[in-house]
This record gives C-alpha cells, sequence and structure tokens, in this order.
C-alpha cells in the first residue's frame, strides 16, 4: 500500500460538506486526519491516505475538482 500526504484547504462553501470521508469511502482508503482546523469562514486539514497509487492520485483529482485546494506534503507529518 502507498501512502500519501496532503494540506487540504476548504473553502468557505465547502467546511459543511464531508468531502475528506465520502472521498476516502468511494476509493477504499484509509484516512488519518493529523490536524485540522476549521472556522466559519474556511478549513484547512492535514491529512494522510493510504491505499494503491491509483486511487490516491484519483483521490487528489477529486479534491481538486471540488475545489479544495490541495498540497503535498514532503517528509513525515507530526511524528
Amino acid at each position: 500500500m502507498a501512502k500519501k500526504a496532503f494540506h487540504l484547504f476548504f473553502p468557505q462553501n465547502l467546511i459543511k460538506e464531508p468531502i475528506m470521508f465520502l472521498v476516502a469511502r468511494d476509493h477504499h482508503l484509509i484516512l488519518n486526519i493529523r490536524r485540522a482546523r476549521i472556522t466559519d469562514k474556511a478549513g484547512e486539514a492535514t491529512v494522510e491516505l493510504e491505499g494503491n497509487a491509483q486511487d490516491l492520485e484519483k483521490a487528489e483529482r477529486i479534491f481538486k475538482e471540488k475545489g479544495v485546494k490541495v498540497e503535498n506534503v514532503l517528509g513525515d507529518v507530526i511524528e
């Protein structure tokens, strides 16, 4: 299994949507939320996703298509 970490930035119109859950569930990925901060104006989360490489690529594409800004995290996340 492959593992990838992302910083996700959610605009105001998406903060109440269960996007991370749905993407992980629909693509058979294990979601680990390492850090998150949600306000009434925006949200951000640092997450690790684990699964097969193709599903990780699809997940990243879907986040972007839904309007989530995605940044790859290099190295370990919060040891």
